[in-house]
């Protein structure tokens, strides 16, 4: 199954974005630069765009997060926007499994002036999960899931055990051009979405909805919840 829509319609959608960008996101050399480390790095293009960037930021204001857990870092430009909506006593953890994703998130953390609110941990995502559960953490107030589809269902079980009551749990790219309504599908990303929502579904814990996007970076979509209660999963339960 596939989606029609033409080239004028993704240039009209990347103009809108360049439009609104232009109307309500400063100009951020900073962040600017950022983005141009990603791409000599040759890191792919999945960074999130200024205009979603700010969305998280209010996200995060609006919720008064202090505590945030990141899964999936790439070159750090969305951990510094949300870092950046944070008191001063914020932080964040954030996962990324490449070694090189992870040394230029950190040189562009030091760029940003905001490596001091900022835990980069490089390895297996699902490895560091099992080590912060070992390690205790308090909950987080904002999970923002971006990392690979296929685990998706594992990082939402992860997110409630890591979550309290009122905790904010964000997931991007939950919408494949459509192809979530595609129930055939042999791709293991929307496969993991679909068991994604399944899941969702099934879950009292979590109330969300998700919003389909059209822009610079295509046809998508993002998920939100939040968390209704204090009860963490069990951790035989997470395996």
């Amino acid at each position: 199954m596939s989606i029609g829509y033409s080239t004028d319609h993704e240039q009209q959608w990347s103009e809108v974005d360049h439009y609104v960008e232009q109307k309500l996101i400063p100009t951020d050399p900073v962040m600017q630069e950022v983005l141009d480390n990603n791409h000599q790095a040759d890191l792919p293009p999945f960074d999130v765009s200024p205009v979603q960037g700010q969305f998280l930021q209010l996200l995060i204001r609006m919720s008064g997060a202090r505590r945030i857990l990141e899964i999936g870092t790439l070159g750090g430009y969305s951990t510094i926007w949300m870092a950046r909506a944070l008191p001063t006593d914020g932080r964040i953890v954030t996962l990324e499994l490449d070694q090189h994703h992870a040394d230029t998130a950190r040189a562009n953390f030091e760029l940003a002036g905001v490596t001091p609110q900022i835990e980069l941990r490089q390895g297996d995502a699902l490895e560091q999960l099992a080590w912060l559960e070992e390690e205790q953490v308090e909950p987080f107030d904002f999970i923002f899931i971006d990392a690979d589809k296929p685990n998706n269902p594992h990082y939402l079980k992860w997110a409630l055990h890591f979550s309290r009551r009122g905790t904010v749990i964000f997931s991007d790219n939950v919408i494949r051009e459509g192809e979530i309504i595609n129930r055939h599908s042999s791709d293991p990303r929307i496969k993991g979405v679909r068991t994604f929502y399944d899941m969702l579904a099934d879950e009292p814990r979590i109330t969300a909805t998700a919003i389909q996007t059209l822009g610079s970076k295509g046809y998508d979509g993002f998920m939100i919840g939040i968390v209704n209660e204090d009860v963490q999963t069990p951790v035989a339960d997470l395996e």
